[in-house]
């Protein structure tokens, strides 16, 4: 038997890319408004992290930041495809799932910040985005532990029979943790209306997930032991992630229990602020940017006949609302320090207090 890190050197690994061509959804019947929303989302998510970059290399942001640059396509994909009633549940790197689920710029970028009008109050920070009014049911940063959580809000939709569904989405390297597997077996036990989406940007951290992984696929090529279909998408193709998005809810909301799908994708930076990515082979991000989730939906909205100056407008218009996102944020009050006491334990509608 060959391991996988007898196969090359560390840090050598065969690069891989999405199966497919730029141009396989190019007729999709996905009609003109929802593009143009995707496209604006894709924007907002690309600039928004870039200003996030830059404040926290100002050193504004509190503690570290994990971007999502480079993976839009899939919180842009599934959010415009969920029902405004549906849950989210992600990781640490959740600025863009939170933003495509309609949650305000500004909220967010001065919760990085520390301000009281952040989306938390300035207390939960980058890791920890949550706003229950739109369906962002928290980004959490324990590996894996939301999947058996999304499977609770799964089975309360269940139960109450509302047609909702759980959006689990979580990385690569959650494949390996224990939780996915009982997450996986328990909601296809119940038929819970939960779709797991696993984000595989090639690294758990700053280890290449082909190097500890027995399979080539370490989410789709598990789904066969709980009885699930292996699915594998484009995960830098936004209509890709948006239509496996309406088939697989379509799927949970009619009872028909959990999906597990695998969107391959990849992060142009490191794991977090702190990592520089040294590790990445020579050649791999080059790759991947050629197949950019802002390139590639451009292009096929050039294919499609869209105009330059309307979709530039767009970009324009996401640049005025991120800056004045930024200058709201930055001109934000710092918490009361008597904040720390509240929001801590609810018990009977009073903060517990020590």
């Amino acid at each position: 038997m060959t391991l996988p890190l007898e196969r090359h050197a560390y840090g050598e690994h065969d690069i891989v890319l999405p199966a497919g061509n730029q141009t396989r959804y190019d007729d999709a019947a996905i009609d003109r408004d929802t593009r143009l929303l995707m496209y604006r989302r894709l924007q907002e998510m690309r600039q928004f992290e870039k200003r996030a970059y830059d404040l926290f290399m100002q050193n504004l942001v509190k503690g570290t930041t994990h971007l999502s640059l480079g993976m839009e396509a899939v919180a842009t994909g599934f959010g415009t495809a969920m029902r405004a009633d549906d849950y989210t549940f992600a990781t640490y790197r959740g600025h863009a799932h939170t933003l495509a689920r309609g949650v305000p710029m500004e909220g967010v970028l001065a919760e990085l910040l520390g301000r009281s009008n952040g989306l938390l109050g300035g207390k939960g920070g980058s890791m920890h985005l949550t706003s229950v009014e739109h369906g962002v049911m928290g980004s959490y940063a324990i590996i894996g532990a939301h999947l058996t959580i999304a499977n609770g809000a799964a089975w309360s939709a269940q139960y109450r029979d509302s047609g909702q569904v759980a959006v689990c989405f979580f990385g690569d390297g959650t494949t390996n943790i224990g939780a996915f597997h009982e997450a996986l077996n328990y909601a296809a036990v119940f038929s819970l209306p939960v779709v797991f989406v696993c984000e595989n940007n090639q690294y758990m951290e700053y280890t290449a997930i082909a190097d500890i992984t027995a399979v080539r696929r370490p989410a789709a090529d598990r789904a066969g032991a709980y009885g699930l279909g292996p699915i594998v998408v484009d995960g830098n193709d936004a209509d890709a992630c948006y239509l496996a998005a309406r088939d697989a809810f379509a799927q949970a909301r009619s009872g028909q229990g959990p999906v597990l799908i695998e969107a391959l994708t990849y992060r142009h930076g490191g794991h977090s602020r702190a990592d520089p990515g040294k590790y990445k082979p020579s050649g791999e991000l080059e790759a991947w940017l050629d197949h950019d989730p802002l390139k590639v939906y451009r292009g096929r909205l050039g294919r499609l006949g869209y105009v330059d100056a309307e979709l530039d407008e767009i970009d324009r218009q996401v640049g005025e609302a991120v800056n004045a996102a930024t200058e709201a944020a930055k001109n934000g009050p710092l918490p009361d320090p008597a904040s720390a006491y509240t929001d801590v334990w609810a018990d009977g509608g009073h903060s517990w207090r020590n």
